[in-house]
């Protein structure tokens, strides 16, 4: 079975070291800046007036490189994606939540495989037992999905070598639907990257104008010669 590290690629790795670093940040930056505010520190409202346009800039960045980069992200997550399939094993307790994970995402979107029910049969565990089996996630059968997870054995054996055309699974590769979700709800999508964007913008101004009455108070309590 493949180890966690070979579950990955170097742009999912780039990703999540972001998401992370932002993550940190984000925290640092809330703190700095109700510390600033309360007790009129010039400097930490600065900082958080920083903190906030590096945030921002990092998530034009990161939206920029997926639109120039999909077609890599999508080639990488393939792979990763069909090795996940190829050594799916219900029994393998060290890869459970990744395959949980993969198994969600078959259950939501109703979809099976990446690119099709047919990516299943590379699964080294089906092959195994003659495709007698077919992935539980991939059902369109509810008592089916009432287990979620693993395998499920067909009602009416199949003469000969079962393939994935004589499973009750959905007909819709995850590639296929992930797109089309994304299409369907790309409204909302922007729709939440522009207020999160608009809060941000409002923190600078909030924070701009704090540092300036600041300075005017400091101003007026200098004595004059």
């Amino acid at each position: 079975l493949l180890a966690p590290t070979e579950m990955s690629s170097p742009s999912l790795k780039t990703g999540a070291y972001i998401l992370i670093g932002v993550g940190a940040l984000t925290m640092l930056m809330a703190f700095l800046g109700c510390l600033g505010a309360v007790n009129e520190i010039r400097c930490l409202l600065g900082l958080y007036f920083t903190c906030l346009i590096i945030i921002l800039l990092a998530q034009v960045a990161a939206g920029l490189v997926i639109y120039f980069q999909k077609e890599t992200l999508k080639e990488e997550l393939s792979h990763i994606v069909k090795d996940l399939i190829t050594n799916y094993d219900p029994l393998n307790e060290d890869e459970r939540n990744l395959q949980d994970a993969w198994d969600y995402v078959q259950t939501q979107i109703t979809c099976c495989g990446w690119t099709g029910a047919k990516d299943w049969e590379d699964n080294e565990i089906l092959f195994n037992k003659s495709y007698t089996q077919y992935p539980c996630s991939c059902s369109n059968r509810s008592k089916d999905l009432e287990e979620g997870r693993g395998f499920c054995s067909l009602d009416d054996p199949v003469n000969g070598t079962a393939t994935y055309r004589d499973w009750p699974v959905h007909v819709q590769g995850c590639m296929d639907g992930v797109e089309q979700w994304l299409k369907d709800n790309l409204g909302v999508i922007l729709g939440v990257c522009t207020g999160v964007a608009v809060i941000e913008l409002l923190g600078m101004i909030l924070s701009i104008s704090l540092c300036k009455n600041i300075h005017s108070e400091d101003y007026t309590k200098v004595p004059k010669s």
